[in-house]
């Protein structure tokens, strides 16, 4: 006699639930802040990390001056506020109203030169003046804190990397060391859409 009794339906494995991240964009432009033109820098953040990042995101924008102290107390603003990585975009010249750099070694735990290295070598394949750039990178307490160039064109070359036309990467961009690097600090588990950037970190520290 056979078993008339309808097969059992296999359902889907539920989808896995991904860490929300807090992140801070920091725009550092005195005539955007004062509004003799509209900021282009928060906007350029926004897209490629929401494109870039699988994970639900919660920013926390700030548009201000090229002023030293006001820079450094932004930033210790986000980190108190939970955020896990803040990017600022502008005032990474050698000009006398550049002082992105200082005022976030000012408030640096420890720096990460590697960032600053990479993010000029992939300039430098567009223009020589990528010499002049002086972004820094550096750990707040469990926050890694980068500062990026101030065209949008460029800061998601920087964060993306070079990619031929068929999209292998000629040169890899900063964010692919982001997510690891925040694993190690101790913030949440990043996972980004590898189309965009694909994340990397050794086998040892990667989720199923």
């Amino acid at each position: 006699m056979s078993d008339s009794s309808p097969s059992p339906t296999k359902l889907p494995a539920p989808a896995r639930s991904l860490a929300p991240v807090k992140i801070g964009i920091v725009s550092i432009s005195d005539r955007a802040s004062s509004g003799v033109y509209a900021d282009q820098g928060l906007p350029a953040l926004q897209d490629w990390l929401t494109r870039a990042l699988q994970n639900p995101i919660t920013f926390e924008p700030r548009l201000i001056p090229d002023e030293q102290e006001r820079i450094s107390a932004t930033l210790i603003e986000l980190v108190d506020a939970g955020c896990a990585l803040v990017l600022t975009t502008g005032g990474t010249g050698p000009a006398p109203r550049d002082v992105t750099p200082e005022a976030t070694l000012a408030v640096a735990h420890k720096e990460l030169p590697g960032f600053g290295e990479q993010m000029r070598q992939i300039s430098l394949k567009f223009v020589p003046t990528a010499i002049l750039s002086r972004q820094v990178a550096v750990v707040r307490e469990r926050a890694l804190i980068i500062n990026l160039p101030g065209q949008p064109k460029a800061i998601a070359e920087t964060l993306e990397g070079l990619k031929d036309a068929a999209g292998k990467v000629l040169v890899p961009g900063i964010f692919a060391a982001v997510p690891y690097c925040i694993d190690l600090i101790g913030g949440p588990y990043l996972e980004t859409h590898e189309a965009v950037c694909k994340a990397f970190r050794p086998k040892s520290a990667q989720r199923a």
